[in-house]
């Protein structure tokens, strides 16, 4: 009888498993409450009351692509000057009352937005809305505060770029792929720029984007939907708004001959490869098709790039890429760091070559079925935790004005073709619509003994 009981119980596994199957994949779906208040500010709500913790993202509409020539880095510096205090906040308080509450925190800049983000216990709902609303109304835009963060923008990026291997090349990729400047520049900027910045300067940019009606406020985790709507009007419905920033041009001409450069890395340890392709915006049939590329390409071990270029014929360490999403061209990315002794111009025909194949044949239905699941493994994982809800919402609305997007991403997905892939591949990866960065290693300068021969 005791061998019995579960014999029956796997039984029963093995059915729903079969069932599950045959049904396929079940629909997911995140409920939310889309509002806005009077003032332009947009509010989604989602519910979840599996865990006693709320995660508040605000997404504000603007990101190095609204920045102009000469006054680079903008967004990034406001990442930074955003924790620098308020009227009723003191500086660097925000970090100290978030942690002291359980809570963790962060702030993130792209070319596309800037966002806030903070989970704590749900018992601390309104001290995070306290806090996000303070700095939007009265954030302490003054010259001290510009020049100390001024100051740790510059230090990031000389750490983060200027003395990083391979640092110096990634801003070349960009600037070549690009011909507008919205997406020509590097998000974190210049030196030179950063020190241009006037107090004037920054005020502006804070009056112009950082409004209420430029934001997105999402809120996701144990509360009740009304009750937490009426503590956000509470806080910040009397802000005022501010007129709607000035649009971005973000059209791109068609790449018409390859581009290629070369970058000697006195950093760099090994020969790099960087190549990227101009493609489209984010969230079109194409977009969808190309990630199932990449998946193909440069995916994991059992991609076609890991297989031909790491494990047959050694040529380099590591293989990747990714696509890239954005509201205006994107692109296609693909590096790799070669092995000691191997030849740059071996690894790009291998790679050439591999790219030829996807645009001429269809992919196997083998490689369809892994990439689906892949990318379908990453966004279920992705949404599982509050803050990556609250996250992704914000980010759908800002780039699309759709929040829905987080429940229609993974169906369109779903739906990529083996032909959708073939016809990206041709349409995309051609070689006159291909930007190329080799990295050298450069030796560093032997050093001099600092004496003359007549001094010895």
């Amino acid at each position: 009888m005791s061998i019995r009981k579960p014999l029956r119980t796997l039984v029963g596994i093995v059915a729903l498993a079969a069932t599950a199957a045959a049904q396929g994949p079940r629909a997911v779906k995140v409920t939310f409450t889309d509002v806005r208040l009077e003032n332009g500010l947009r509010v989604i709500l989602v519910e979840d009351h599996s865990a006693p913790v709320v995660s508040l993202c605000i997404t504000y509409n603007v990101g190095s692509r609204n920045e102009r020539p000469g006054r680079t880095g903008f967004a990034h510096l406001f990442e930074h000057m955003m924790f620098q205090g308020s009227e009723n906040v003191g500086k660097g308080e925000h970090f100290y009352l978030i942690f002291n509450n359980g809570g963790t925190m962060n702030g993130t800049t792209n070319e596309e937005r800037t966002n806030y983000f903070q989970t704590v216990p749900a018992n601390q709902l309104d001290l995070v809305l306290f806090l996000e609303a303070d700095r939007m109304r009265s954030l302490d835009v003054s010259q001290q505060n510009l020049d100390n963060q001024r100051q740790v923008v510059q230090e990031e990026r000389r750490l983060g770029l200027d003395n990083q291997p391979y640092g110096r090349s990634r801003e070349k990729l960009q600037e070549l792929l690009y011909d507008n400047f919205a997406y020509k520049h590097s998000v974190i900027g210049s030196m030179e720029d950063l020190n241009a910045a006037t107090l004037d300067d920054v005020r502006e940019f804070f009056r112009i984007y950082y409004a209420p009606n430029n934001a997105v406020l999402t809120l996701v985790g144990d509360f009740r939907a009304e009750e937490a709507l009426a503590k956000i009007r509470k806080y910040f419905g009397g802000i005022p708004r501010q007129p709607d920033p000035p649009p971005v041009d973000v059209s791109e001409p068609e790449l018409t001959a390859e581009r290629r450069a070369t970058v000697e890395d006195p950093l760099a340890r090994l020969p790099r490869l960087d190549i990227a392709f101009k493609t489209v915006p984010g969230n079109t049939p194409d977009f969808y098709a190309l990630q199932v590329l990449a998946n193909v390409l440069h995916g994991g071990q059992s991609s076609r790039l890991y297989q031909k270029l790491v494990r047959e014929k050694e040529l380099v360490t590591q293989v990747g890429g990714f696509v890239d999403e954005k509201r205006g061209p994107g692109g296609f990315y693909i590096t790799a760091t070669l092995r000691p002794g191997k030849r740059v111009e071996e690894v790009e025909a291998v790679i050439a070559e591999e790219i030829e194949r996807v645009r001429r044949e269809p992919i196997a239905d083998w490689e369809l079925t892994k990439a689906k699941n892949t990318a379908r493994r990453a966004f279920i994982n992705a949404i599982a935790s509050s803050l990556s809800r609250a996250i992704l919402l914000g980010q759908y609305a800002v780039y699309y004005g759709d929040p829905n997007v987080i429940n229609t991403r993974l169906d369109r997905l779903m739906a990529v073709t083996q032909e959708d892939v073939r016809r990206v591949a041709e349409r995309y990866l051609r070689p006159s619509n291909r930007v190329v960065v080799i990295t050298m290693p450069k030796a560093a300068p032997l050093p001099t003994s600092g004496h003359e021969e007549g001094e010895r």
